[in-house]
């Protein structure tokens, strides 16, 4: 009878065991998608923010590479002035839909629904922004931390894309063409966002 019950203790143990450890980022991640998954309009407007702030990032440090003397303390500047301004202008969009929509503010779910998508459109700017700052501490140079801010974004649309087709149900071959077409939009985004910063930094 003892044997039967320590072996099912330690089955209950081994079945716990993943609870009790510490979750990684990833895993923290896709817990967060998974709760949006539930809600079609909140997983939409997750990934969108995302995008927008990808994009507005991977502009800011492409004119800033461009740059004859790139400056850390200017690029990160810029940087987080950037990626906040287009979040707060989602954040204030969201609100202001919500109430045009359903005729009162968003509830206490809508509230953390939103502060989650803000936070993901936040978080696309940390990996650039510390290599940025390591610059201004002299640990690597500008020019490092800038290309490597410019890879980094890139992957970070080459996921989101590649992610989106993947959930898509068309066949492998329109999947690869939708791809492509994403790539091909995303360019024409790129430079249209690096030329508007340019000319406001003209």
């Amino acid at each position: 009878m003892d044997d039967v019950t320590d072996a099912a203790g330690s089955a209950r143990r081994r079945r716990d065991a993943p609870h009790n450890r510490r979750r990684t980022r990833a895993e923290r991640a896709r817990d967060r998608i998974t709760e949006l998954e539930g809600h079609t309009d909140d997983f939409v407007a997750y990934f969108k923010e995302r995008v927008y702030a990808t994009f507005t990032g991977l502009a800011i440090v492409l004119v800033a590479a461009a740059a004859a003397h790139p400056t850390p303390e200017h690029a990160l500047l810029a940087l987080v002035l950037g990626v906040v301004g287009i979040t707060a202008a989602g954040f204030v969009s969201d609100v202001i839909s919500h109430l045009a929509v359903h005729q009162e503010f968003p509830g206490l779910r809508e509230w953390a629904i939103l502060g989650r998508i803000a936070l993901g459109a936040l978080g696309t700017m940390l990996v650039p922004g510390i290599l940025i700052a390591l610059a201004w501490l002299d640990v690597m140079s500008i020019d490092a931390a800038l290309r490597a801010s410019i890879i980094v974004y890139i992957a970070t649309l080459g996921i989101i894309g590649w992610f989106a087709v993947r959930r898509s149900t068309l066949r492998w071959w329109e999947q690869l063409f939708a791809l492509l077409i994403l790539v091909a939009l995303g360019f024409v985004v790129i430079g249209l966002q690096t030329l508007a910063h340019s000319v406001s930094e003209g």
